[in-house]
């Protein structure tokens, strides 16, 4: 079985929250496109200051989406 990678892109500054929202739109958008193996998307607030947005992919699209998207950061993915 294949590990899930979340990739994450980090927006701060009072207007975070929605840039983060945004950018979930672009990540969709991107997903239909290019056909993904998962439609994991989101975003999450972390504080007043602070959101990120991800998508999950699986490992093996990782760094094909990694060099097109260019994420700040990724993690394994667990739910």
């Amino acid at each position: 079985m294949s590990r899930k990678i979340k990739l994450i892109w980090d927006f701060r500054g009072p207007a975070a929250l929605k840039t983060a929202e945004h950018h979930v739109k672009h990540l969709k958008e991107f997903i239909a496109i290019e056909g993904t193996a998962l439609n994991i998307t989101g975003h999450q607030q972390i504080n007043d200051m602070f959101s990120i947005a991800f998508m999950v992919v699986e490992e093996h699209e990782m760094i094909s989406v990694r060099d097109t998207l260019k994420p700040h950061r990724g993690e394994v993915y667990e739910p």
